[in-house]
């Protein structure tokens, strides 16, 4: 009875923890605004990439804020109360809300614009704590922006630069203007908004201040801020996660790195996490590769 005993104090135990790990995991994704379905398929097929397909291995709980600050503060509660593995946090107040809520739970921020500056880590090449991922590194593009729309209109000396109030990466982008825009001899105007529901009104700002264009922060690059631009006739560029959707919604210029490529990387740091990798010992990507559109 002895020897039964330390069997079963020896396999029950294995059993239960190799039935743990073959329970798919939750991996909860954090956006501010919707997600396209094309950067879905990338964080799938790279997950399924690296040997975790989504209903299998992993469940995948996609949650959007849809561009509401207390509602994305809310959803990031619930995905620590649901205890899921990893976090994957899309955009400064997607990352911001998911930091408030746990300091446990590995996150992957894929992307944001400057981890530093919003002291998501402690640097680039050891994060520290429990957060690691992608940056897209727009808050450098300040001196190409503002020659790509140079090079269009020579006589560019005035830009508003959009940024939304709501964002801790707002003054970091607009910083990086003001820098870029005193080497080159330009004006900038600050038009500080919070989301585009007042976007009329700040083009309102725009027209008085005599701006030529307009240097969109991604978080405010939409339909919206496109149709106001070309109404104006004020030339347009954005950055980041509106590269490609900016221009299409009628927008003149989107120039950064690619998102659909971020959500790939974000694959490769979740399923680095989940077979036991820390966060803080990931290096936080910085894109290399960048789309003029």
């Amino acid at each position: 009875m002895r020897v039964l005993s330390l069997i079963a104090a020896i396999v029950v135990p294995t059993l239960v923890a190799v039935a743990a790990l073959a329970a798919p995991r939750t991996v909860g994704v954090l956006t501010f605004q919707p997600m396209p379905e094309i950067y879905k398929d990338a964080f799938r097929k790279s997950l399924r990439d690296q040997g975790f397909v989504d209903g299998k291995d992993v469940t995948i709980d996609w949650r959007t804020g849809d561009g509401t600050v207390a509602r994305i503060d809310q959803l990031a509660a619930d995905l620590v109360k649901m205890k899921v593995s990893v976090i994957v946090a899309s955009l400064t107040p997607g990352v911001t809300a998911a930091i408030k809520a746990t300091k446990t739970i590995p996150i992957v921020m894929a992307p944001v614009a400057d981890p530093l500056a919003t002291g998501f880590v402690k640097s680039l090449a050891h994060p520290g704590g429990n957060v690691t991922g992608i940056t897209n590194v727009i808050v450098d593009l300040g001196s190409k922006q503002l020659g790509l729309l140079r090079e269009i209109q020579p006589s560019v000396n005035r830009v508003a630069v959009l940024v939304d109030s709501r964002t801790t990466s707002a003054k970091p982008i607009l910083d990086e203007a003001q820098s870029a825009a005193a080497k080159a001899g330009v004006h900038i105007i600050p038009v500080w908004m919070s989301g585009t529901a007042n976007a009329a009104e700040a083009f309102k700002t725009v027209t008085k201040e005599r701006a030529q264009a307009i240097l969109v922060q991604p978080i405010l690059g939409d339909k919206v801020i496109a149709d106001l631009a070309r109404e104006h006739r004020l030339l347009s560029i954005v950055t980041g996660f509106s590269t490609q959707s900016f221009p299409q919604a009628g927008g003149l210029i989107g120039y950064g790195s690619n998102p659909v490529e971020h959500y790939q990387r974000a694959g490769v740091y979740v399923a680095k996490i989940l077979r036991g990798a820390n966060p803080g010992d990931l290096p936080v990507e910085q894109a290399t590769t960048f789309e003029l559109i």
